[in-house]
């Protein structure tokens, strides 16, 4: 009886542990895939600006160079640009927006971000191409510098309360 009762509390401990550090990496994950997406942004903004290459060849690109955690999305956007003869690139964007949201661990405004960089793509000369990479950019930056102050205020909170949480509810029970 008293070796059940071992394997049950910690059971309960490890699983409450596992879901305490599954929440408080995600905002790592969130602060990771920032990073990411800006070093895609960066290439993006290489394609156009400086290549001069059209943008679903600009966007396949940046698929290849790019870190496929975060890379996959502009390959998505190019197929869609392909396929779909009467979306825009602000359409095509917006398609994916849900997915990366939930996949990347992305909030609101990221996704925000994103889809303003879809806004103004192919809408102008390459000048002012360069000047919305730059606005986008450091936007970005912005957002980074948030996620780290969030990472760095919840995520060891949240892998703390998963253990306490643990020895709580063993305390309780027994």
């Amino acid at each position: 009886m008293i070796a059940l009762k071992l394997i049950g509390g910690s059971l309960i401990i490890f699983s409450s542990t596992m879901l305490g550090f599954y929440y408080g990496n995600r905002y790592s994950k969130r602060m990771e895939n920032l990073i990411l997406l800006e070093n895609c942004i960066k290439i993006l903004e290489t394609e156009i600006v400086y290549g001069a290459y059209p943008l679903p060849e600009a966007l396949f690109n940046v698929y290849r160079k790019g870190n496929k955690k975060v890379s996959y999305i502009f390959e998505k956007i190019r197929v869609h640009l392909l396929t779909d003869k009467e979306a825009d690139v602000f359409n095509s964007f917006s398609t994916i927006a849900q997915e990366i949201k939930e996949k990347l661990n992305f909030k609101t405004e990221d996704i925000e971000l994103l889809l303003s960089l879809g806004r103004t793509l192919g809408s102008s000369d390459r000048k002012d191409q360069e000047k919305n990479f730059k606005i986008i950019l450091n936007q970005l930056q912005v957002l980074q510098k948030e996620a780290k102050k969030e990472r760095d205020k919840n995520e060891r909170m949240y892998k703390n309360l998963g253990i306490l949480m643990g020895i709580a509810i063993l305390i309780i029970l027994l």
